[in-house]
């Protein structure tokens, strides 16, 4: 069975919500900076530490 990315990373996170509880302010920020690293000058940095 093969499932697409995001709708992996779509559930993951909806039953890391659901289940952790987490303050929205916080998944907001996460998701902001993730999304600002990810197009900073640290992203090559950071893909190379990670894998």
């Amino acid at each position: 069975m093969s499932v697409p990315l995001w709708f992996a990373l779509a559930i993951i996170g909806y039953l890391g919500i659901k289940l952790a509880r987490p303050p929205l302010w916080l998944v907001i920020v996460l998701l902001l900076g993730g999304y600002l690293l990810a197009d900073s000058l640290l992203a090559p940095a950071l893909d190379t530490a990670i894998k």
